[in-house]
């Protein structure tokens, strides 16, 4: 059978329109993909960024806890500064007293 002309005109008028579909369904893939590039390298960027911070969250608990150490120290030291044993060290090492039925060997 042949192809009368009206047939021959739809049948190019559909080649032509799913030629149009194929070039937009191609842009709208590449598009995709690019977006989908675009969200796999922001991901890879936050992820970075996650580890980054937990590493400082880390090492800020731990001068935390040195300085909770440090502050505990400060109040033994406080404690004990106020107590007639440090009056007597210091008296000893800075002043060099002793009591009077001391004796004291000093090394030549």
């Amino acid at each position: 059978m042949k192809k009368t002309k009206q047939e021959h005109r739809r049948g190019n008028r559909q080649r032509r329109r799913l030629r149009g579909h194929k070039r937009s369904m191609l842009a709208i893939s590449a598009v995709i993909v690019l977006l989908g590039a675009i969200v796999l390298a922001n991901s890879m960027t936050l992820k970075a960024k996650e580890r980054a911070y937990k590493e400082q969250e880390i090492e800020l608990k731990q001068q935390i806890e040195e300085e909770k150490q440090k502050a505990k120290e400060i109040d033994k030291l406080e404690d004990y500064v106020g107590t007639d044993a440090y009056i007597e060290d210091m008296a000893r090492e800075k002043l060099g007293l002793v009591y009077e039925d001391e004796i004291i060997f000093k090394a030549e």
